[in-house]
């Protein structure tokens, strides 16, 4: 496998950078401490910061010695997750009730892998925005930083991002044109009877009943209302209904997920609930209130990007059998998204080996794959911004 030569002579560097951060993880808007640990190498390798951008971002700057050229952006995120960890690495977590439980640590690390390496040679010509992202995990700093003028005041022609997958094989890649990831929304329904004994429910009217046939009705949105084709998940996740064994509560509350490709599938979605709501609701003599809460639009590869990112991927794995461009869009959701509402670029896998799931509280980011990625990264940036002759 053709890793970078330099970046792997500091192999054991990242794997203790890695480390680190892993053993002192911090939640979305949280990331001082790592924030100030991103920007301490960053100063160490002589480069332009900047912080402050989503709260705790960091973004770096790096200009080739090969004359002017296309601005780029590299993005990494750093935020942690409200996991406790069970692993019992020597480095485990000593933040209680808080891991990387889903390789953020080595996301981070391996961009600052790459920016070791491209401060050192500065092979390219034109710019490269280093983009260490807070919050990815459901609070949206991609977004955040987008408002606060990210490219704006550091302006990119492209922006990439990466992100781990367990069970892929370590040098290995999947990078895909379109739809990536799921858009993501959140939605909860309040659902008021009226509470009796459990013993004369014709007294009352149970909304556990009516929340339990909601759950099942919802289903019917993707089985029977949907184009089989077209990719939606619905999930109700939390259902909190009584305090007692022996009452039928007056209310109850519903909350879950949607997870959809199609932007015009998604905007549908907050109708199609509240009628199947509203409707069983009133056949049982309840009522129901739906609040749908956007969140993460899908994130979509342009072509051109992707396939550019699939050929360095191809030149680091050694060949195109180890680049899968045929992966399947995953149902997750992820905030690089924002980003690309805003620029062309591409999201793409990197393998993790075999190791537990992401957000599995026994999962841990494989060292083995910090130089790959940072040599993927590393050669994005010489062969898209490349010296001429």
């Amino acid at each position: 496998m053709p890793i970078v030569n330099r970046i792997a002579d500091f192999h054991a560097e990242l794997t203790g950078w890695r480390r680190h951060i892993h053993q002192n993880p911090e939640l979305g808007f949280e990331e001082f401490e790592t924030a100030d640990f991103v920007a301490e190498r960053l100063t160490d390798m002589g480069l332009e910061i900047h912080r402050g951008l989503g709260g705790t971002g960091v973004v770096a700057t790096i200009k080739g010695n090969g004359g002017d050229g296309p601005a780029i952006g590299l993005r990494a995120d750093m935020d942690a997750l409200p996991i406790q960890e069970k692993g019992t690495p020597e480095y485990r977590s000593k933040n209680d009730g808080k891991m990387h439980a889903c390789g953020h640590d080595g996301h981070t690390t391996m961009l600052l892998g790459a920016a070791k390496y491209l401060a050192e040679t500065r092979n390219f010509a034109g710019t490269v925005q280093l983009i260490f992202q807070p919050a990815e995990e459901g609070k949206g700093g991609g977004k955040k930083m987008v408002e606060d003028g990210l490219f704006k005041l550091f302006p990119v022609d492209e922006v990439y991002g990466m992100h781990n997958r367990p069970e892929m094989p370590v040098g290995s890649f999947g990078v895909s044109a379109g739809p990536v990831m799921a858009a993501r929304d959140n939605w909860e329904i309040f659902i008021s009877g009226r509470g009796a004994h459990a013993a004369m429910p014709h007294q009352g009217v149970d909304p556990v009943v009516v929340g339990a046939n909601i759950v099942m009705a919802l289903q019917t949105i993707t089985s029977r209302n949907t184009d089989p084709a077209e990719a939606l998940v619905i999930s109700a996740t939390q259902f909190h209904a009584g305090d007692a064994f022996n009452v039928i509560p007056d209310d109850i509350i519903l909350r879950g997920t949607c997870r959809v490709l199609n932007p015009e599938l998604q905007a549908t979605l907050p109708e199609r609930i509240k009628r199947v709501a509203d409707g069983i609701a009133a056949t049982y003599g309840a009522t129901a209130e739906l609040n749908y809460i956007s969140g993460y639009p899908a994130t979509v590869n342009t072509e051109k990007e992707a396939d550019f990112a699939a050929s360095v991927c191809a030149e680091i794995s050694g060949g195109m059998g180890t680049v899968d461009r045929e992966l399947p869009p995953s149902m997750g959701a992820e905030d690089f998204s924002y980003m690309l509402l805003e620029k062309p670029g591409a999201y793409i896998w990197c393998g993790n080996g075999d190791t537990a799931g992401l957000h599995h509280p026994e999962y841990d980011f494989n060292d083995e794959a910090l130089t790959v990625g940072a040599s993927y990264w590393s050669k994005l940036v010489e062969t898209r911004l490349a010296r001429s002759a």
